[in-house]
């Protein structure tokens, strides 16, 4: 009697969970929370909660029913003196919640980390921590801010996120309650 074997036996998927598992290990980068050192309360001079209407140095690109997102008007993006993708400004009920960077580069990432560091609390580094990898995530946690800084290495990529920690979670509330 001749048995037919699956080519995806339970110990092939296990083995091969346990791979996928061991290289999303290898290519992270670590992802625990620094306590921050300086909260700025908001961005630039901006406190967390503030409507951003009527400021003339801002424009909307993008409005939803409960969000705006606004952008700084005839200035370049930059962040920290370093040239940045882009630079927005969101709102959400029209109060000042979260601030989205977005560069390019190996060079703008070293900076940016650099700042970030030398400004909210420098990156503890273990002995065997990797700190280079294909995603790097690094959060800096204040009691009224939260700093998230990803980067993706094979994209070229980072984002900055600077957060008020008591307004950022209603985007995520307004978009469970307009999801249908």
């Amino acid at each position: 009697m001749r048995y037919a074997f699956s080519i995806w036996s339970p110990f092939r998927i296990l083995r091969c969970v346990a791979l996928w598992g061991a290289l999303l290990l290898l290519t992270a980068g670590p992802a625990s929370a620094i306590t921050m050192a300086n909260d700025p309360h908001g961005y630039d001079t901006l406190p967390w909660g503030v409507p951003l209407t009527g400021i003339p140095d801002l424009s909307v690109s993008r409005e939803n029913t409960h969000t705006t997102d606004y952008e700084f008007r005839d200035r370049p993006p930059v962040y920290a003196d370093i040239p940045v993708e882009s630079v927005h400004l969101s709102t959400v009920d029209a109060q000042f919640a979260r601030v989205t960077i977005r560069y390019r580069g190996a060079q703008a990432h070293k900076a940016v980390l650099h700042y970030l560091e030398q400004t909210y609390g420098a990156i503890e580094r273990l002995p065997g921590q990797m700190m280079r990898g294909l995603n790097q995530q690094y959060t800096w946690r204040g009691t009224e801010t939260e700093i998230t800084l990803t980067y993706e290495a094979n994209r070229d990529r980072g984002f900055v996120f600077i957060e008020s920690r008591n307004l950022a979670p209603r985007f995520q509330d307004r978009m469970s309650d307009t999801a249908e």
